[in-house]
């Protein structure tokens, strides 16, 4: 067997996931804050767009760098979200946001190179990198300092062999931004940056800028699963510098050869009359995102910085247990609320544990009360 494989980790969170699912078909109730997926079904737009796609025959392959029209899509919208100027000829649009961060490391990297990122930080991004048979270099998010980068801790990191940085905000697992003066600096490193900015759009503190504000020389992740509720069809984009284009546009025809006809249609609907949908469920998720920050807080868990975007709160329980994959089991098993412990992301993540509130309020209410009895017997238990 490969031994790269060997050195790949579980992605933690669908570990949890597997196991809910197995207590949900022997009849248990389980409530999911570990999934990252949004709750609600795509706006009916989107539907309706995928749907006559389906009736009028447009089931056939594209263009491998997508469908010309929603790649003109897409650049209207960052004119109009960011007030950039993007080519279409410098989209490639893609099967999900996963084969983009596959397709950006399979061009920069070559066996034995380096791919800087953070810990904590988004666990795929490692195992990418193993898989294109780089090696994954890490630097602390230190939750003193709000989870922020840290340009000193990035510049001892870089060496000969450092081929691209990853960079993602809002962040998963703890929802902070990246500061614009963070961006400032570091395209001042000179190492190509990968800019994960799946979670635009769902900021309810701040505003989420693109990295393409301030350089045309990077490399942006970005989809419609997060932010117009789509994960089940599998589309998302790459951005990219004009001259790597033809490169990636090779990888994609002999991997994937395009995204799929009918998603890309509902992406040109979702970027042309979805906006009002996304509004409404940002306001949700917001409405979620306080009470729970409030709950979990109230129940001894430390928050060292509030989310302000994506729909995840980073949870400090360490006053609580050291091990958090033995502590997010326990609480899936005895509670019957999975939750992601925080060594799914890294090292940093340990002692911490993620929810997320890609929930409904109802359910998000019913699990705080099941913690919270759980975490009551727990502590009863120690005393006795």
């Amino acid at each position: 067997m490969n031994q790269t494989i060997e050195r790949m980790t579980s992605f933690i969170v669908m570990d949890v996931l597997e196991r809910a699912n197995e207590l949900q078909q022997n009849g248990i109730d389980v409530i999911h804050l570990e999934v990252g997926e949004p709750d609600f079904d795509m706006p009916e737009c989107i539907a309706k767009a995928a749907i006559e796609a389906h009736k009028t025959g447009v089931t056939h392959y594209t263009h491998s760098l997508g469908d010309p029209q929603l790649r003109k899509a897409i650049s209207e919208f960052y004119k109009t979200e960011y007030n950039v100027t993007v080519d279409p000829d410098c989209i490639l649009v893609t099967s999900g946001s996963s084969p983009a961060i596959l397709m950006a490391l399979m061009l920069l990297c070559n066996a034995g190179d380096e791919v800087i990122m953070s810990n904590p930080g988004y666990p795929c991004y490692r195992n990418f990198t193993l898989a294109c048979q780089a090696e994954p270099v890490c630097v602390p998010l230190r939750a003193e300092c709000d989870f922020q980068y840290n340009i000193a801790d990035i510049r001892e990191k870089i060496t000969d062999k450092t081929r691209a940085l990853f960079v993602n905000s809002p962040m998963n697992p703890t929802g902070t931004l990246v500061n614009d003066s963070v961006y400032k600096e570091l395209i001042q490193l000179g190492i190509p940056i990968i800019s994960d900015e799946i979670y635009h759009g769902l900021v309810y503190n701040g505003k989420a800028s693109s990295i393409l504000e301030f350089t045309d020389k990077a490399f942006v992740i970005n989809g419609f699963s997060k932010r117009f509720a789509m994960t089940g069809l599998r589309l998302g984009y790459l951005i990219a510098p004009k001259e790597y284009m033809r490169s990636l546009q090779i990888l994609q025809q002999n991997l994937f050869i395009c995204a799929p006809s009918t998603a890309q249609k509902a992406g040109i609907a979702a970027l042309k009359e979805a906006r009002t949908d996304v509004d409404t469920m940002r306001n949700i998720y917001n409405e979620r995102r306080v009470y729970l920050i409030d709950k979990m807080r109230k129940m001894g868990f430390v928050i060292h910085t509030e989310p302000q975007g994506a729909f995840y709160v980073f949870c400090d329980a360490r006053k609580f247990t050291s091990d958090s994959y033995r502590f997010a089991f326990d609480i899936l098993e005895k509670a019957h609320v999975g939750v992601t412990p925080g060594i799914d992301f890294g090292t940093g993540g340990e002692g911490f544990i993620r929810l997320s509130y890609a929930n409904s309020l109802e359910n998000i209410r019913t699990a705080m009360d099941r913690l919270e009895t759980y975490l009551n017997n727990e502590i009863q238990q120690q005393a006795d």
